[in-house]
């Protein structure tokens, strides 16, 4: 008996101290997230070889891929290269740009007013922008000339119209054609990036340019954002990177994110990539596109693009939507109260999506204030819970925010025109195919 006793002690120490000596190597944190996330990292893994699949193949140029659940980061790794040469691989507080992903932030920060009484969600945008009384919709365009007629609007465009998309205010250049001639003629065809004016000359502009269609007759996506940031530096009496540093980044610990990157950062900028005529990845840095793709590196002209100026990084962007999932709160500071939240994540396209005139005809696929939206009727579509708010930037870059899992996704890629969507869709699979 004895003889048993000691064999089991002395087996019992050398495990210990076994685990002991590997801590090193392997933080005692790991097995602790796995328990309190109800994740599997074992299944999770499968990500590493589902990206760098891809990344072989010449389909992306790598990026960066942070996940949490439960409040505990679950992954957090860089893949791949940002040159073709294969040198300088990508570091997770590499910097990205945000395009679409700025709107998000920008919509918060509407809420935020909204909720302080400074605003309303029905307000008409001319209560901010006077220049947008004289709204009118297109009627006639000459392909010839570019010449115009205009119809009265039967409705003031109202913050909610801006919020949703369905203000008739659209992008030009994603619309080929009279749209596109339309924006151009009228100075407004390339914002959303960075331009030569003050964000309240852009919004001025954008008000000259006749709406597509009569306000909150359907969605199209567009400028929208780009106003709603000059609402916001009209109802808080600060400008648009100010309020969003006063009003988010700073409560929340963010410090890489922001319209324009100084001198010190600018080394962490990752470059873009694109395609050649035969599909192959290529990159834009010496072309006419990929110059005007260095705007983060631009003096500050006080020109905010509410629906795209900004660059970030991956972390960054995980702690801002971490705060939307839990209900407003991050750190003990709080950005938007649980109210709110739910105001904005609540379907406010259901009568046009019935119509045919919404964000999707696909049953439960629709928007919210700011973001897309998943409803219970749109479950069949993939693994996403109900409530899943999400979107992406012209860049390659997405995130969603699951409430029902307690779940939050960014994912950071720097590639235009993506031609694979499918490594978004099996990555998600993935993520999902590991709760437990």
């Amino acid at each position: 008996m004895k003889k048993f006793i000691l064999l089991f002690l002395t087996f019992y120490f050398f495990q210990y101290s076994s685990l002991a000596q590997s801590s090193e190597f392997n933080p005692p944190a790991i097995p602790r997230v796995q328990n309190l996330s109800g994740i599997s990292l074992k299944k999770l893994d499968l990500l590493d070889k589902h990206i760098e699949s891809f990344v072989n193949q010449g389909h992306v140029p790598g990026g960066v891929f942070v996940i949490a659940r439960k409040g505990k980061i679950v992954y957090n790794k860089s893949f791949g290269y940002q040159t073709l040469a294969k040198r300088n691989k990508y570091q997770k507080n590499d910097i990205f740009r945000l395009a679409s992903m700025t709107k998000a932030f920008t919509t918060v920060s509407i809420m935020q007013l909204y909720e302080q009484g400074k605003l309303g969600l029905d307000d008409p945008v001319f209560y901010y922008i006077p220049s947008f009384r004289q709204s009118a919709v297109l009627d006639q365009f000459n392909d010839t000339d570019s010449s115009f007629t205009t119809l009265p609007v039967q409705r003031p465009i109202t913050i909610r119209h801006l919020l949703t998309h369905t203000s008739g205010i659209t992008y030009g250049v994603f619309n080929p054609g009279k749209i596109q001639a339309l924006y151009e003629k009228m100075g407004a065809n390339n914002f959303g990036l960075s331009a030569d004016m003050t964000t309240e000359q852009m919004a001025d502009q954008i008000a000259k340019v006749p709406l597509i269609f009569q306000p909150g007759e359907k969605y199209m996506y567009g400028l929208n954002m780009e106003v709603l940031g000059r609402i916001v530096e009209v109802a808080s009496g600060k400008k648009l990177n100010e309020y969003f540093k006063e009003n988010i980044m700073t409560p929340l610990g963010i410090e890489d994110t922001g319209f324009y990157l100084p001198k010190s950062k600018q080394d962490r900028l990752v470059p873009v990539y694109t395609y050649d005529d035969k599909g192959k990845m290529i990159m834009t840095a010496d072309t006419e596109f990929g110059k005007m793709l260095e705007y983060p590196k631009r003096n500050d002209n006080n020109h905010y693009a509410g629906g795209g100026g900004m660059s970030g990084t991956a972390m960054d962007y995980l702690i801002f939507i971490q705060s939307l999932l839990n209900e407003g709160e991050y750190g003990g500071e709080r950005i938007l109260s649980r109210k709110t939240i739910e105001v904005m994540t609540s379907d406010q396209l259901i009568l046009l999506n019935k119509k045919g005139n919404g964000y999707s005809n696909i049953p439960g696929i629709t928007y919210g204030l700011g973001f897309s939206l998943k409803t219970r009727e749109g479950t069949a579509q993939d693994h996403k819970s109900a409530g899943t708010y999400e979107w992406g930037g012209y860049f390659n870059t997405k995130f969603f925010i699951d409430p029902e899992e307690e779940l939050v996704f960014v994912g950071m890629t720097q590639i235009v025109p993506f031609q694979r969507n499918d490594f978004w869709t099996k990555m998600y699979a993935i993520i999902y195919g590991s709760i437990e």
